[in-house]
């Protein structure tokens, strides 16, 4: 490890945008092996494990990023301006890819997972600045009771206290009031990243932000891999208690499953540290490296080139009008595997497209930052 680069969370950050990718962009919606869907409502599924794995790393850049010019006596109003520029770009970014390429503002979604990122980025990043560990435990642990407070007994006009079902509860009752129009178009009357639900989610960012915090102190290499799978494993097994009570749902982000995923990531990221900061066994993860340290740039690409897969039509020699994503798929590889492998195989190609774009400039040395 050194000061300037965790390689591990380059390595980490790199895999979950390439497994967000993954399961983004099969051949065929119609033909998706179960592990790489979301789970239906309660439950989970490795899909579901994604986007609370990238915030949680999130938070722990935060520390890295902060620390270091914290220490240098950098005026807070500096790194305000930094904090509050990335939000917008980030912000912005999911915007621009709800509205692509029609920009259809009476229907634009608002909310998306870039601008989920850029929320819980802010507020992480803002406590970071001003609490210390108890009062970064304080907030975390905090939201996720005011959360399964609200989503539990909160009496929700027209719906009713305690109701955790598709579009009826305390969350989706808040996303009609203030983002009516404006919501998912798959629902259309709730959406995953709204903005009640953002609460837990900024609490997933604030366990990475402890983590980070643990990897930083002056404990020996053994002791914080040893800490961070037992704090990851308290709080799987936290996670799956409080599912009992709130059962794990990622669609409304609920208590339980930021507290659960939380302790899958830092499991995940113990591994990741012990053997490429502690062995130094790199080899393996050089693409998930590569992929990591241009992160949010690939999967801006990844989204923009999705659609257009989908807005370039052109007709067969049949007559017959197909997306370039079809033909592709039916050309390429449904014309020799099954469909569900077919399928797979398309969105493992659209991965390593990206790995190859990445790969371009990380040899350049070009990292785009947000």
């Amino acid at each position: 490890m050194t000061e300037h680069r965790l390689v591990s969370l380059d390595a980490f950050r790199g895999a979950t945008i390439a497994a967000m990718i993954l399961v983004n962009d099969p051949g065929s919606w119609a033909h998706v092996y179960a592990p790489l869907r979301h789970a239906e409502w309660h439950g989970w599924t490795f899909t579901d494990l994604i986007f609370p794995f990238f915030l949680f790393i999130v938070g722990v850049a935060i520390v890295f990023a902060f620390s270091k010019r914290l220490k240098e006596n950098v005026p807070k109003k500096t790194l305000y301006k930094k904090i509050i520029r990335r939000t917008i770009i980030l912000f912005a970014l999911g915007l621009f890819l709800n509205g692509f390429p029609y920009f259809n503002l009476s229907s634009l979604r608002i909310m998306g997972v870039l601008q989920r990122i850029a929320v819980c980025y802010f507020f992480a990043s803002v406590i970071f600045l001003h609490c210390g560990k108890k009062g970064r435990w304080f907030w975390a642990i905090s939201l996720l009771f005011v959360y399964w407070a609200l989503m539990a007994w909160y009496p929700t006009p027209g719906i009713g206290a305690g109701v955790l079902e598709k579009g009826r509860n305390f969350a989706a009752y808040v996303d009609n009031l203030f983002l009516k129009g404006h919501l998912w178009s798959v629902t259309k009357t709730w959406d995953p990243e709204g903005f009640v639900s953002t609460l837990p989610a900024i609490s997933t960012t604030l366990f990475g932000v402890l983590a980070g915090g643990l990897i930083r102190s002056q404990k020996s290499h053994l002791e914080k891999i040893v800490e961070m799978f037992l704090w990851g494993n308290l709080a799987v097994w936290i996670g799956v208690i409080w599912d009992k009570f709130l059962p794990i749902n990622k669609s409304i982000w609920t208590s339980s499953y930021a507290v659960f995923t939380a302790g899958m990531a830092l499991i995940v990221l113990a591994f990741c540290y012990y053997l490429i900061d502690y062995k130094h066994k790199q080899k393996w993860a050089k693409p998930f490296v590569v992929y990591g340290t241009n992160a949010i740039t690939v999967y801006v690409l990844s989204g923009i080139l999705a659609k257009l897969l989908y807005l370039i039509k052109f007709q067969t020699a049949s007559g017959e009008t197909i997306t370039l994503k079809g033909w592709l798929y039916t050309t390429l590889f449904a014309s020799w595997l099954s469909p569900i492998n077919a399928s797979l195989a398309f969105a493992v190609i659209f991965v390593l497209v990206l790995l190859g774009v990445s790969w371009i400039l990380f040899a350049k040395r070009i990292f785009i930052k947000i």
